[in-house]
């Protein structure tokens, strides 16, 4: 009995969860579609076959990240549709408690989640990347289109250098200028390339300049960095560009850029706090749609659901930009709002089973 019942939960809610992401995908494909540009040029380079897979994994991570939203409307779509049926009654009256009934779901919700984080966002943003008219991190020649700047702080050194542009991803800067922030012989140096290798830049003709004396020429000059060339191609282009693997060893080569290393950590964090998320959603559905009242309007408990899950996302979006920028601890950004969610979502259903005030 108990095994039947939780099998007509998890298929009634995958049932509408799946159509309601099918739905947001449909809609979110046929706006990438409408990038004209970008279809030609992937259609005349690739084919259109390759055109048309580029858009519909663009979809893909797209809709990944509307999931809390379409989880939470597919939940209420499903318990909707469970209470028309006096499924929900029938549930009731076999003694099981909300929380038994939210056992499979949750479950089932989890590894599913799972699957998505570390399997077909991989998958997406891998093609995304092979398909994009410029491969993120990947610039072939020089980059004129916005400056590079990095900052390197640690093992006796504090500088700021900044390249004009950037080839073989990351490893070799044009038009740099470097200046040291703290004593120095060299507090400024101009060089028409700069290239990173054994963990130095180097300088093959250096102009520095100093305060009070005339400019010097300096040949082969040597600099310590530890970034690697990886994290400088971030620069260019964004750890949205790179899947859960790439940015885990980026992690732990070690980032020495604070604003890399915090986008590099909530991007990874938030992909691994994505059960949490969902989970959140889930709950939230439950809780404002799934009461066990029989005379409970269902309309307003809908409505109330599908606002807080929107405020929910929204502040979700806010933490990630806020985490990304090092504004907000990375951990407490991904994770504080699922959690959130996740007391939201508990502490109504508590009000409305067990009574509880």
């Amino acid at each position: 009995m108990i095994n039947h019942i939780d099998r007509v939960i998890v298929a009634r809610l995958t049932s509408r969860i799946a159509a309601t992401v099918f739905i947001f995908y449909g809609l979110i494909a046929l706006v990438e579609s409408l990038d004209t540009w970008r279809f030609s040029h992937v259609a005349d380079e690739r084919g259109v076959h390759m055109a048309i897979v580029m858009v519909a994994m663009s979809a893909v991570r797209w809709t990944i990240k509307t999931l809390p939203v379409t989880v939470l409307m597919g939940t209420i779509l499903g318990l909707v549709d469970l209470k028309m049926r006096h499924e929900l009654t029938v549930i009731k009256a076999s003694g099981l408690s909300i929380w038994r009934v939210l056992r499979a779901p949750v479950a089932v919700l989890f590894v599913a989640s799972l699957v998505i984080a570390l399997g077909a966002e991989t998958i997406s943003t891998t093609i995304n990347r092979e398909l994009a008219p410029t491969p993120p991190g990947q610039v072939t020649q020089l980059t004129p289109p916005g400056e590079v700047w990095l900052e390197q702080r640690g093992d006796g050194v504090h500088y700021v250098l900044m390249g004009r542009g950037m080839s073989q991803g990351g490893s070799r800067l044009a038009d740099v200028t470097l200046f040291h922030l703290g004593p120095s012989e060299t507090p400024r140096i101009e060089a028409e390339e700069a290239i990173l290798e054994g963990g130095f830049w180097t300088f093959a003709e250096a102009r520095v300049r100093t305060p009070d004396g005339p400019v010097r020429i300096m040949r082969d000059l040597r600099v310590p960095t530890r970034s690697t060339a990886a994290e400088i191609s971030l620069k260019l282009a964004s750890t949205e560009d790179m899947t859960f693997f790439e940015l885990a060893q980026l992690l732990q080569r070690g980032v020495s850029d604070p604003s890399i290393y915090a986008s590099t950590s909530m991007r990874l964090i938030k992909l691994l706090a994505l059960p949490l998320v969902l989970t959140g959603s889930l709950l939230i559905g439950f809780a404002f749609t799934a009461g066990y009242s029989r005379h409970a309007q269902i309309g307003p408990a809908v409505l109330y659901g599908i606002v807080l899950g929107f405020v929910v996302f929204i502040i979700t979006e806010m933490a990630d930009r806020a985490g990304a920028t090092g504004v907000l601890d990375p951990l407490f950004a991904a994770v504080g709002p699922a959690l959130v969610a996740i007391v939201i979502g508990v502490t109504v259903l508590l009000r409305k089973e067990d009574g509880w005030t």
